[in-house]
């Protein structure tokens, strides 16, 4: 699951600098800033959609589902108790934002963009997926490998409380139940701790706390059926992780390697060609005709692995901390606050190695 839209909060930032002082990429932060309000604008309240009887019966019920989560992240997992997701809004499309992410030929090294405030990030967020698309296009013919990804949510990291925090959306509210939980508990970790210019360090610690919290939540609060479909999903996930995981390895080593350039490439098409093979089998056997991978395949380049890294690289060394923290979610949000504040050299080297 990719929920990632920081890169919207950093341009929303950005926006307020460059109206003061003038900024060559105005254009491009005044895209954010207007798409951020255009949500807000359509967002209501969660009580008064539940008020309304014009709303529908199967939105109804997951508003419902939406306030128990919200309620839960609170109480048992010491997430803010602000006013993110307590207000929701139909945007009538399929995502909020859509990222662009682009790496070289040769490389899983994502590109990066740097903002006033909020630092570097390797990904570049629009509103609309026409602008997304030209940027793809420009950075293509400068020779870069671009994926072009819908974000179904993003978090402004507590910012927009004032204006009412950031909404429930149509483009994840209908998931199933433990989707619903870990994307909410993802996006309001954002809100606990930031580190500039290390998307893998807070995109990692989000996905930790949206795994611990999900189990967390389906453990004791969710119903068998939704126990199981969340089984057959996550069993899904765990082998289409496995299979890119490997395959990102083999892609790096290849890069790594003394090969000359033209080697290069014949070994990247021979280890792509390979992940294909080995995910149609997949696909037909364990997953019984399952198809929802078969965009990201079809697509997959450096620049799909390079994203995929940020979400997933430091996830175990978060569990592990977590462990140390004796399960306590404060201690632990704690501790995530003091090594964010660190320099990123020195942040990673004791999260990975904290002896």
């Amino acid at each position: 699951m990719v929920s990632g839209g920081l890169l919207i909060t950093a341009a929303l930032a950005a926006a307020a600098v460059c109206l003061g002082s003038g900024c060559s990429t105005l254009g491009y932060y005044a895209q954010a800033a207007g798409g951020h309000v255009e949500l807000l604008r359509r967002s209501r309240p969660v009580a008064e959609w539940l008020a309304d009887d014009a709303t529908p019966a199967a939105l109804r019920e997951r508003l419902h589902l939406a306030r128990q989560l919200r309620d839960f992240a609170v109480d048992e997992l010491g997430l803010p108790d602000n006013a993110s997701y307590r207000r929701y809004a139909d945007l009538e499309r399929g995502a909020v934002v859509w990222n662009v992410v682009a790496a070289p030929e040769l490389s899983l090294t994502l590109k990066t963009w740097c903002f006033p405030v909020l630092g570097c990030v390797g990904y570049r967020g629009y509103f609309d997926r026409a602008e997304a698309d030209a940027l793809a296009a420009r950075l293509r013919a400068e020779g870069w490998e671009v994926d072009v990804y819908g974000v179904p949510a993003y978090s402004t990291l507590g910012w927009s409380d004032w204006l009412g925090g950031d909404p429930l959306l149509n483009t994840f509210v209908h998931w199933p139940e433990g989707e619903l939980a870990r994307i909410l508990f993802h996006e309001l970790a954002h809100h606990v701790a930031y580190a500039d210019d290390d998307t893998t360090f807070n995109e990692s610690f989000a996905t930790a706390v949206e795994r611990i919290g999900g189990a967390r939540w389906l453990e004791r609060h969710a119903s068998e059926q939704a126990r199981a479909e969340y089984a057959a999903l996550e069993s899904r996930r765990q082998d289409f992780r496995a299979l890119t995981l490997k395959t990102r390895a083999e892609l790096a080593a290849v890069y790594a390697s003394a090969l000359p350039e033209a080697a290069q490439r014949e070994r990247k098409a021979s280890v792509l060609a390979a992940m294909q093979r080995e995910y149609a089998s997949i696909k037909a056997t364990r997953w019984q005709g399952y198809g929802g991978y078969d965009g990201w395949i079809a697509r997959a380049n450096n620049a799909s692995f390079g994203v995929q890294a940020a979400y997933h690289e430091l996830v175990p060394a978060f569990e592990q901390l977590f462990e140390r923290s004796g399960g306590d979610f404060r201690r632990f949000y704690a501790e995530v606050q003091r090594l964010a504040a660190l320099p990123k050299d020195e942040r990673r080297a004791k999260l990975v190695s904290p002896t």
